[in-house]
């Protein structure tokens, strides 16, 4: 006996095999429940999503010998040359090779005559939008108003093609991408009933892979089926499709954001060794950073990388949201000048390169100073005495600026600070939190009762987790109970986040000045005409 394929072999009879689209088969049902049946039917939507499956049900409801039903019998005569597709009253036409008007007219010629044995004449035309102008022209007057026995179901994979003339005489169905969990469920159903041992994690690699189409997936199965002698593994199917283990794609995000370049190009060497396909390995880190850019706005939200769900809550952590965007758009324009790369795994490459090198330490934010994008606000052991108090403020916060912190010993713990740019330095925060905590100033601090206000213009990431991670940091640094509350608002007093800004405003112009009374520097202006850009200078660290 010949071996059917999958996606033959499995192809739904009726509506009620159906995997998805309900939004195209609950109106089919209650319209031949209802009798209330139209003339011409479009089905449109990208290859493998059911088009001409749900077109030949359709078929089989209007012409099934117990009458139109929505439960086609699959039994009687009719349903069974439909299915096989020697119906005379059943006519599949390919668009795509009868595109001349010729073709057009010699099929309306055979309209007028009924159905040999069929309650309906039914021409189901294929990739409908290969038809000539000429020949949808021809077909435009009976398409409206066809004789009583016959029915047009049309199917096309670009509808915009379509003539609007031919697009209101019809009524139309926009079929959906399946989702990759569907496309799972769907193969998982297939392989336990054809008695096939396979891996979740390699159906999950299928799934994707389908890019929204049953039928591209259940091909793809079907090599997989062969590739592992009837067994289906993660790891053959990983070679088979080109695709990288996902712990590498972690790996590789970790080695971008501990700015290690040696281990990122390590790790791009080994998915190379597995011919790895870097086009999709492109798409499964922006799949990673969408995934941790969600995880930040919404915590806790399901989505593609839920089984590596602590890696992406620590991503979001440390993470601030301009970061993760940064990797974003950086990869999703990579993308689209892969193909301008010498190879794919040169271009992945210096995307990679790309993400580490362009993240920026700091942006001018609206008042032109210096803003520390990480908020890394590191204990700062020395300034130039040539800053001025004029330049960084008052005296008093100038003093307390120049002065190196003292080191949080033991015995120092009767006379901690309560000055909370101190207490902020000392307290080792990371990701969210600590940006969070860089916006705050003290309100109120007596004895274990502590009340921060919280920046309204940078408390949009605010939640009460947040407040909880600083809570425990200060009950470490205090070395007792602290009872923490954090209120929105006008802070009353200078944040850590506004002294950074402040500091490397100070900086900034102090580097600035110093460029420009370099006689050397200006000698070389002149002689060459040039202009200094004020924006390419910045001080050093």
């Amino acid at each position: 006996m010949s071996y059917h394929v999958l996606a033959r072999k499995w192809r739904p009879q009726s509506f009620k095999e159906m995997v998805g689209q309900e939004h195209v088969l609950r109106p089919l049902v209650n319209a031949l429940d209802n009798s209330r049946l139209h003339h011409a039917y479009l089905f449109t939507g990208t290859r493998g999503v059911g088009k001409t499956t749900i077109a030949r049900i359709l078929a089989k409801c209007l012409n099934c010998e117990s009458g139109i039903t929505s439960s086609p019998c699959n039994n009687c005569s009719s349903c069974k040359e439909i299915f096989e597709g020697r119906s005379v009253d059943v006519l599949e036409i390919d668009a795509a090779s009868r595109t001349k008007v010729e073709d057009t007219r010699e099929l309306l010629e055979n309209l007028q005559y009924k159905p040999a044995r069929s309650t309906f004449k039914i021409y189901l035309i294929d990739e409908v939008h290969m038809l000539s102008g000429h020949s949808f022209n021809a077909l435009l007057k009976t398409l409206e108003e066809p004789p009583p026995h016959v029915k047009f179901l049309l199917a096309t994979t670009d509808h915009q093609k379509l003539p609007a003339t031919i697009l209101s005489r019809c009524l139309q169905f926009c079929l959906k991408n399946m989702p990759q969990d569907q496309i799972m469920n769907h193969l998982k159903k297939v392989l336990d009933a054809e008695d096939i041992t396979y891996e979740n994690a390699a159906l999950n690699y299928l799934a994707r892979a389908g890019e929204g189409s049953m039928r591209d997936a259940l091909s793809l199965t079907d090599q997989a089926i062969s590739f592992g002698s009837g067994t289906i593994l993660a790891k053959d199917v990983q070679i088979l499709l080109g695709t990288v283990d996902r712990q590498r794609i972690l790996a590789l995000l970790q080695a971008v954001v501990e700015e290690n370049p040696a281990s990122a190009l390590e790790l791009i060497e080994q998915m190379s060794e597995y011919a790895t396909d870097f086009k999709l390995a492109l798409d499964d880190l922006i799949a990673l950073i969408h995934a941790i850019a969600i995880s930040q706005a919404v915590p806790g939200i399901d989505n593609q990388y839920l089984e590596h769900i602590d890696f992406i809550d620590s991503m979001a952590e440390q993470l601030t949201p301009d970061d993760v965007q940064l990797y974003y758009q950086t990869s999703i324009n990579g993308k689209r000048d892969l193909t301008f790369a010498p190879d794919l795994r040169v271009g992945f490459e210096m995307i990679i390169l790309r993400m580490i090198a362009f993240r920026p330490q700091a942006v001018i934010d609206e008042d032109f100073q210096v803003a520390d994008l990480q908020c890394d606000f590191e204990q700062k052991t020395a300034i130039s005495d040539d800053i001025s108090p004029e330049e960084t403020g008052s005296a008093t916060s100038n003093k307390k600026t120049l002065e190196v912190a003292q080191e949080d010993k033991p015995g120092n713990r009767e006379s901690l600070s309560s000055d909370w740019n101190e207490i902020f330095d000392k307290l080792g925060l990371s990701g969210i939190a600590h940006s969070i905590a860089s916006h705050c100033s003290i309100s109120h601090f007596i004895d274990t009762s502590m009340l921060l206000v919280l920046d309204k213009n940078h408390s949009d990431l605010f939640k009460d987790r947040h407040l909880e991670k600083i809570q425990n940091k200060l009950r470490l640094y205090f070395k007792k109970d602290i009872s923490l509350i954090i209120e929105i608002g006008d802070p009353s007093s200078e944040t850590p986040a506004q002294k950074a800004s402040r500091i490397k405003a100070a900086k900034q112009r102090q580097a600035q000045e110093s460029v420009s009374k370099d006689q050397n520097l200006k000698g070389l202006i002149d002689r060459f005409d040039g202009k200094l850009d004020p924006g390419s200078i910045m001080p050093l660290k």
